[in-house]
């Protein structure tokens, strides 16, 4: 296929999903610019670069490499189904898949353009470029408006929602193996797991869009000093969270960066668990290094913290139930990512 061999669902998704009706040529020119490391500052980094095809869209890093070798602050979340996320980062500062692609083109540990000056020189000297921009956007041309807009436009098209849980929930009581079946009653029943990632007919990625302190940013040695220091952030030239996300002191306030609420301090996006068996490693800061880990530090109660949300504490499951679980997330795993993670050759920088 053109696009990424993922199939969107609309009978699960239904008529609120938001679909925009985009041109092909417009989705062409998205995808190309995805995966072009030329909108990077040393040509060696493309979106593609972090959000790879091989990986189910994401990175094999704990945290994100970007130009020159300089290391993020963050994992890297999927792309998959980000067209129906309600807001955008592991703190959820923008909205819009156009806001999302503009910030790492113009950060410096991330493709590193200095500005969109620099962005319209570098694709105006190209001539496919600036025939494919003069014909998808006559009135725009090339400017960064008109670059995030093409890559959003192919972003949206990488959906997924065609996975063994899927036919199991439509019917088919074969799909799913009988472990993964009681691992969908714990997630449901005992773990809660349900309560943040949520899951109905007209809400089916197993997110509720909302932000927790699990703990896991305690992790960090710097935790304890930097929420002594949060009140920083308000006197602070360069405060906007973009800019914050990426500093290795503030990074781990997480969702408070954006609201500048106490009870935001260290919490970070309930991610989707769609294809979650895909995406590893796990958590804000790609800490936790396997699913069946995943489940434990949740099993544990996560970690004690002045802000941990009072929804965390031990769940109490004993061995099969902790292995049930993780089966049943497995069962999340659509068919046609798989494939293309199996047939997909990884990016290289």
């Amino acid at each position: 296929m053109k696009y990424c061999a993922v199939v969107l669902v609309l009978a699960l998704i239904g008529a609120n999903a938001g679909a925009q009706k985009v041109s092909k040529d417009k989705i062409d020119l998205g995808q190309t610019l995805f995966f072009d490391k030329r909108l990077s500052a040393d040509g060696t980094t493309s979106c593609a670069s972090c959000h790879d095809p091989a990986t189910a869209f994401t990175s094999k890093d704990a945290i994100a490499v970007g130009v020159m070798g300089r290391s993020g602050t963050r994992n890297v979340p999927t792309i998959i189904n980000a067209r129906f996320s309600a807001s955008l980062f592991w703190d959820g500062r923008v909205r819009t898949l156009e806001e999302q692609v503009k910030q790492p083109l113009l950060n410096a540990a991330e493709m590193g353009l200095k500005s969109e000056a620099e962005l319209v020189n570098r694709l105006s000297a190209i001539p496919e470029y600036v025939k494919q921009f003069r014909r998808v956007f006559p009135k725009g041309g090339i400017t960064l408006a008109t670059v995030a807009a093409a890559i959003a436009a192919y972003e949206r098209t990488v959906v997924s929602m065609n996975s063994p849980f899927d036919r199991f929930i439509k019917g088919d009581r074969n799909a799913i193996s009988y472990n993964q079946k009681a691992g969908w009653a714990v997630f449901r029943e005992k773990a809660k797991c349900i309560e943040c990632h949520s899951f109905s007919p007209s809400s089916p990625l197993f997110t509720d869009f909302n932000f927790y302190n699990t703990g896991t940013a305690v992790g960090n040695p710097k935790f304890a000093n930097v929420v002594q220091r949060a009140a920083e952030i308000k006197t602070r030239k360069s405060a906007d969270a973009g800019s914050l996300a990426h500093d290795p002191d503030f990074s781990v306030l997480g969702r408070f960066l954006v609201t500048h609420d106490e009870k935001d301090m260290g919490a970070f996006k309930t991610p989707t668990l769609r294809n979650i068996e895909l995406t590893g490693p796990y958590m804000h800061d790609g800490s936790i290094r396997t699913l069946l880990d995943v489940v434990r530090f949740y099993n544990d109660g996560g970690r004690k913290n002045p802000h941990l949300h009072q929804r965390m504490h031990a769940l109490n499951l004993n061995e099969k139930e902790i292995n049930d679980l993780v089966e049943f997330l497995r069962s999340l795993t659509s068919d046609d990512v798989l494939r293309q993670v199996q047939s997909t050759k990884p990016q290289t920088r």
